[in-house]
């Protein structure tokens, strides 16, 4: 069997915030000669170029316009940098009780809020540094063992017993003794080569420290923090790189804040999509006739970890459609379009499956448990094309600590090198998925 390359638990080590996230993408693309592009300036784009642009610093759109023609359709795969956290409040260093100085936190998005006791935890994220004339933001990773939130004894009844845990009063790291003048902001301006009095604002979250490993009698499984969307941000932006150009365009999309509804200018809400296919369209001259003719040979693949049924609680599973770990690509499928996959770009999903020879499963949740949903319905919103909500099953979601298989990042980098390579038309009778040959 071959095991799960080594680059994604790299990777992820190395993305300790959706910002980091970001800048280790951008500098895989430039390592493969996409060149960057900036939003306050005018684009010099050509036919056959790679280029990608950046967006609130955590955002990254990417694409690669074919050499003879400008494009016939869209093929995009869209995933997210963050992950479930806590986010530092501001002046967060809290009064000392019993000695002890504690970090101010509050939750970002929705995590397994009692699988974050007891754990090495450090800080990463972005400052905002004053310039004089201008702002400057630079990227902070205290990469060692920094914080710690001490879970309350069992004997003592601890709440997390009985499964309620209060962000406020009982999640808070513990930082320094209050005899200690290392103060948190001292600490985070050395990190940055900065003076204290320059900072003028923070992005910083909480991380977890533990490295990710591989596990079970043939290491078939491994753990890492952040699986839910790393994994799919890296074999996203690997396909995206090493598979062939075609006559589509081909566009890579990492946005942030997907954990928190993808509501900023930087999410899959926003109009940085939009924006992006907007300005290659005025570039090369394409109407908007031509370009709404393309959106119907366009296709989206939201690409978002899905649930594996638990074999500790199979009855929270649906009673036939169950992803299992390293079952590939998981389908993911709502009545109520919280994903967007259907009938058509289900189909189109399983045809690429077996252009390239790969396994794939369907989930759905129990009929009486309600379903999250991600970013292929949000990105509807601005360019309406077909899409498939798909990802790859893991337990433990939203954890501190979770676990996948390792035969899996395999499958989907194959499948989405595979679906970047294919043709996609539009015909009276539904689409064309044309093999590359």
């Amino acid at each position: 069997m071959e095991l799960i390359k080594i680059g994604l638990l790299e990777f992820i080590k190395r993305s300790p915030s959706p910002y980091h996230a970001a800048d280790n993408v951008c500098a895989y693309l430039s390592e493969n000669g996409y060149a960057r592009l900036y939003e306050h300036e005018r684009w010099d784009i050509k036919k056959g170029g790679k280029y990608y642009t950046v967006r609130g610093g955590s955002s990254v759109i990417a694409f690669e316009i074919p050499e003879d023609h400008i494009y016939e359709g869209i093929a995009v795969c869209a995933s997210h940098t963050d992950s479930p956290s806590f986010k530092l409040k501001s002046d967060p260093e809290l009064p000392s009780v019993n000695r002890l100085i504690r970090l101010n936190i509050e939750g970002y998005g929705g995590m397994a809020k009692d699988s974050w006791f007891d754990r090495p935890l450090s800080i990463a994220g972005r400052i905002v540094i004053d310039k004089g004339e201008g702002l400057e933001y630079r990227l902070v990773n205290v990469d060692r063992d920094l914080l710690m939130i001490p879970s309350l004894a069992v004997h003592m009844g601890a709440p997390r017993e009985s499964g309620k845990v209060n962000i406020q009063t009982e999640l808070l790291p513990v930082f320094r003794e209050e005899d200690d003048n290392n103060r948190f902001v001292d600490l985070i301006a050395r990190e940055a080569d900065t003076e204290p009095e320059k900072i003028l604002g923070c992005d910083l979250y909480i991380y977890n420290r533990e490295k990710g490993t591989f596990f079970g009698a043939d290491n078939e499984f491994f753990a890492a923090p952040r699986i839910d969307n790393l994994e799919s941000v890296y074999a996203s932006v690997k396909a995206f790189v090493n598979s062939e150009n075609s006559s589509m365009l081909k566009v890579f999309a990492a946005f942030n804040n997907e954990e928190t509804g993808s509501l900023t200018r930087q999410g899959a809400e926003s109009t940085f999509f939009s924006d992006v296919i907007e300005r290659i369209n005025e570039v090369f001259g394409i109407t908007r006739s031509e370009y709404l003719a393309c959106l119907a040979s366009s296709f989206i693949m939201s690409v978002d970890n899905a649930h594996a049924a638990h074999p500790n609680y199979i009855s929270k599973a649906d009673p036939v459609n169950r992803p299992a770990l390293n079952g590939g690509i998981v389908i993911k499928h709502n009545a109520s379009g919280r994903y967007t996959t259907d009938a058509i770009s289900a189909a189109a999903v399983k045809k690429i499956c077996g252009y390239a020879d790969i396994p794939f499963q369907e989930f759905h949740n129990r009929s009486d448990i309600a379903g999250g949903s991600t970013l292929g319905n949000l990105m509807n919103r601005k360019i309406s094309v077909h899409s498939a909500d798909i990802g790859l099953a893991q337990l433990a979601m939203h954890s501190a600590f979770e676990t996948a298989g390792a035969k899996d990042f395999d499958y989907m980098e194959r499948f989405l090198t595979e679906f970047y390579s294919v043709r996609i038309s539009a015909g009276k009778y539904g689409l064309k998925i044309i093999k590359n040959i």
